[in-house]
């Protein structure tokens, strides 16, 4: 058994999110593209004599320490496939925007589902790994799994795409954050009288991701959670145009937001739209990320 293992994690956005209609379980079937970007949470694991959760960063104090966090859930999910106590200290460092769109919690329930696998020995199967992770909720296996896929049923079913180049995206963060569960709520309540499509993966979408052109992808990305999140908060509006008007090549919220995003040419011009953003004073901070990303990988053991 290892003294300590860190585990880093990526956060996502997703470059595309077609949403069907509510099903008999309250679920939605999803066609969700997910991208891995260059935004980290690292989780390190460390015996312990119980389970315990632990966490630093910014905006540590939204993050609940009690069983109810998906690290915690990971921890138990694991050992008691395995027959062994969760007797664990999971620290998180955050650097995620918390309930921000960008699977945070996910992402920390993944990380900490291989660095207890590492720090116990287990010996989990990848494919274990990702039933577990399925178990957890439908961002869960997209942490694990990182770079670019599709994800089908509730999003947890993964298809795995090919990237042919960096993209370079900036993320605008918002103060406080927005409950999924409530945007998803409001999608239903404004698709009420509509007759919601099957949700199916944009051809063009996929083939500027695999071509690596990132004018293509902006002219690709979109959201349909998007109009519920403005419905409910509708400052995000201004954001969108703050980045907009300072060169961004596209702009929508990050998954359930209230993150947004915006895809630009280059480096350079990710640092442009990043201090736009600052100045207009519509969002908290902004974040420069390159995307794709590596998944939950080991950093030290």
């Amino acid at each position: 058994m290892s003294a300590a293992v860190t585990v880093r994690v990526p956060a996502k956005v997703n470059v595309q999110l077609a949403v069907g209609a509510a099903r008999a379980d309250g679920f939605h079937d999803l066609a969700n593209v997910f991208l891995a970007v260059g935004l980290y949470d690292e989780v390190t694991a460390t015996p312990a004599d119980e389970l315990r959760i632990t966490c630093s960063g910014p905006d540590a104090a939204q993050v609940p320490l009690d069983a109810t966090n998906l690290a915690a859930r990971a921890a138990v999910a694991l050992a008691e496939r395995y027959g062994i106590e969760p007797a664990v200290h999971l620290h998180i460092a955050k650097d995620i925007p918390v309930a921000g769109g960008m699977a945070g919690g996910s992402a920390d329930g993944a990380a900490a589902l291989v660095a207890c696998d590492a720090l116990w020995g287990t010996g989990a199967s990848r494919d274990e790994l990702l039933a577990i992770c399925a178990e957890l909720g439908s961002d869960v296996p997209f942490s694990l799994v990182g770079g670019a896929a599709l994800g089908t049923g509730r999003g947890e079913k993964l298809t795995p795409i090919e990237v042919g180049g960096a993209f370079h995206w900036v993320f605008a963060v918002a103060d406080g954050g927005l409950s999924t569960p409530a945007v998803y709520g409001e999608f239903d309540r404004l698709t009420a009288e509509a007759e919601v499509p099957e949700p199916t993966a944009s051809p063009a979408l996929l083939a500027a991701l695999r071509s690596g052109d990132s004018g293509a992808l902006a002219g690709a990305l979109t959201n349909d959670l998007q109009p519920a999140a403005l419905s409910l908060r509708p400052s995000l509006a201004d954001t969108l145009a703050a980045g907009t008007e300072a060169g961004a090549l596209a702009a929508l919220v990050s998954g359930s937001g209230p993150t947004t995003a915006f895809l630009v040419a280059d480096e350079p011009a990710a640092r442009k739209v990043a201090d736009a953003l600052l100045a207009s004073e519509t969002c908290r901070n902004a974040r420069v990320a390159p995307a794709p990303a590596r998944g939950a990988h080991v950093v030290t053991a």
